[in-house]
C-alpha cells in the first residue's frame, strides 16, 4: 500500500465522518462515541477508545457539531498545559474541537492553527470555530508530512489520533521539529503499540483508519522523536485495551478471532511528549 493510496482512503473516511455530521445537524444517529477507532461516525458501533476523554463541562459550551465529529483517543489541549499567548498547531485538526478549546486557552494574545486535508472537515471545523465565536483561529489545508507553515513558527504541536493514520510517520516528526520554535513542546495523544502485532493486521486498511494498524511501536516512537532532535521524550498510557476492547474491532473487520488472545494488552492510548532544545547561545552549551 503506498503512502497515496492511505492518504485517499484516509481522506475518504474522515469526509464521510464529516459529511454525516453535517447533514445530520445534531442527530443522535452520529453521537458522541464518534471515533477513528471504529465509533459512530464510521459503522454504528460504540467502542472504548472514544469514551470519557474530556473533563465534566470542558465541551457543554461548544458546538454540538464539534462534539459530534470530536475522532480523538485523548484530550491533547490539557496535555500541553496552554499558556496565554502562545501559538498551538493541531495537526489533523479534524472538526476542530481541540483547536477550539486551545484558542480559549491561549486567549486573545494567542493563536491557534487547525491544519487537515479533507474538504469537509476543514468546512465542519470553519462552521464550529464561527459558531463558538473564536476569532483567534485559522485552518489550513494540507498534509501533515509537509507542514504549510515556516520554520520556528508555533511554540506547541497538538494532535488527536492522527499521527498513526500516516503512511510516513518520520517526515510528520521531522515537520514538527521544525515549525516547532526552540523551546517549543510536542504534545500529542495517539494509539501506541507493545510489542508486535500480526501482518494481516497491519495490512488491513479498515484497521489502519481505526487507528489500530498503523500505529507506531513503542519503541520506534521513541527513536523518531529523537532522530529529529526532539528531548526529553516520554510516553504515557493512558488506557490500555484488552482482549474484551479488541474483539469488536476484529470481528466488524473480518479478521480471524484467534487474533484476539495475541492483541491483548498490545494497544493503548498514549499521551506523547518531547521537546524542542533551546538554541545555543554560548561556546560552552553545544557538545
Amino acid at each position: 500500500m503506498t503512502d497515496s493510496a492511505v492518504t485517499n482512503i484516509v481522506r475518504e473516511k474522515y469526509g464521510e465522518a464529516a459529511r454525516r455530521v453535517l447533514q445530520s445537524e445534531g442527530s443522535a444517529n452520529c453521537g458522541p462515541a464518534s471515533s477513528c477507532c471504529g465509533g459512530t461516525a464510521f459503522n454504528g458501533s460504540v467502542d472504548p477508545i472514544t469514551s470519557n476523554l474530556y473533563v465534566s463541562g470542558e465541551t457543554s459550551e461548544l458546538p454540538d457539531n464539534a462534539v459530534l465529529a470530536s475522532l480523538g483517543c485523548g484530550n491533547p489541549t490539557a496535555l500541553a498545559e496552554l499558556a496565554e499567548g502562545e501559538t498551538v498547531l493541531d495537526l489533523g485538526s479534524g472538526g476542530g474541537i481541540d483547536v477550539i478549546l486551545s484558542a480559549r486557552r491561549v486567549g486573545a494574545t494567542g493563536k491557534v492553527f487547525g491544519l487537515d486535508m479533507t474538504d469537509d472537515m476543514l468546512a465542519l471545523a470553519r462552521q464550529n470555530a464561527e459558531e463558538a465565536g473564536v476569532t483567534n483561529v485559522q485552518f489550513l489545508k494540507g498534509h501533515i508530512e509537509a507542514i504549510p507553515l515556516p520554520d520556528n513558527s508555533v511554540d506547541v504541536i497538538i494532535s488527536n489520533c492522527v499521527i498513526n493514520l500516516s503512511g510516513d510517520k518520520e517526515m510528520v516528526i521531522n515537520e514538527a521539529f521544525r515549525v516547532l520554535r526552540p523551546g517549543g513542546r510536542f504534545a500529542v495523544s495517539d494509539v501506541v503499540v507493545r510489542g508486535t502485532m500480526p501482518d494481516d493486521v497491519r495490512r488491513s486498511m479498515e484497521l489502519w483508519v481505526g487507528c489500530v494498524a498503523g500505529a507506531l511501536e513503542e519503541a520506534e516512537f521513541y527513536r523518531l522523536l529523537a532522530g529529529a532532535g526532539f528531548t526529553d521524550a516520554d510516553i504515557e498510557p493512558t488506557r490500555v485495551y484488552r482482549v474484551e476492547d479488541a474483539q469488536q474491532f476484529l470481528t466488524e473487520s473480518r479478521l480471524d478471532t484467534a487474533h484476539v488472545a495475541a492483541m491483548d494488552g498490545k494497544i493503548m492510548a498514549a499521551f506523547v511528549r518531547a521537546t524542542k532544545p533551546k538554541s545555543c547561545c554560548g561556546p560552552d552549551c553545544c557538545p
